[in-house]
């Protein structure tokens, strides 16, 4: 009786010396620090680069935009940002955590694409009257300044940046598509200011506006309601 004591406490203590493995399988779900340990965020001047090896669904949200991978990269501006991870567990948990970005140097220089005012001649500043639909609308042949946008655009998610100047105190439009079958505004018409102003193209409008690659082509439309301003140009940057 004795010796077989003395084998079960050793066969508790071989137990209890065994280093504690921490459960990455994708069976159920992993914790925020599980989460951690396995991604990684880098910067080399203003370029960050961003990688969970994490079991999950990963979505990355980097200084506004959004990247539906596990994987993702930008050039940043100068100044602080944020880079966000929700990951999606097997269970259905969603984890959320934040890494801070600090850019103080450009090495990477951001490049212009030109979708409208390249050449202020050919394409000139205009001023869109309220209650128009086709005077912002991304359309060769529905709008009255603006191309179609590309299926990259769309589906790349791009941030768009209107160039904006003499806008009025109320001025203000809504963010929809050209059939006005969907708004994209949480239906609270946004203010236009001076400045550059942004537009974050999202999944919702990539489904409703490409005109390939599961779009419905319905255009992306943008309508002053009230006030009035002046556009000068529209691009995106990488």
């Amino acid at each position: 009786m004795k010796k077989i004591f003395l084998l079960l406490a050793a066969a508790f203590a071989f137990t209890a010396c065994e280093p504690e493995q921490e459960d990455f399988s994708n069976g159920g779900h992993i914790t925020v620090d599980q989460l951690v340990a396995k991604t990684t965020v880098s910067q080399t001047g203003n370029v960050v680069k961003c990688e969970t090896l994490a079991p999950v669904n990963a979505k990355w949200s980097i200084a506004g935009k959004e990247y539906f991978s596990n994987y993702a990269t930008k050039k940043l501006k100068l100044g602080s940002h944020t880079a966000t991870i929700t990951a999606l567990c097997a269970d259905g948990t969603e984890l959320t955590h934040e890494f801070p970005i600090t850019v103080t140097e450009i090495t990477d220089p951001l490049e212009k694409f030109w979708i409208y005012g390249e050449d202020p001649e050919a394409q000139p500043a205009f001023s869109p009257a309220a209650w128009d639909a086709a005077e912002m609308r991304f359309s060769d042949n529905e709008g009255k300044h603006f191309p179609y946008l590309s299926d990259d655009v769309y589906w790349g998610f791009k941030t768009l940046i209107f160039d904006i100047t003499d806008a009025t105190d109320d001025c203000k439009g809504r963010i929809m598509n050209g059939w006005w079958s969907a708004r994209y505004d949480d239906e609270k018409d946004v203010q236009f200011t001076n400045g550059l102003w942004e537009l974050q193209l999202t999944e919702a409008i990539a489904k409703d506006c490409a005109r390939g690659n599961g779009g419905d082509g319905k255009d992306l439309d943008l309508m002053v309601t009230s006030g009035s301003c002046t556009i000068n140009s529209v691009y995106y940057e990488e």
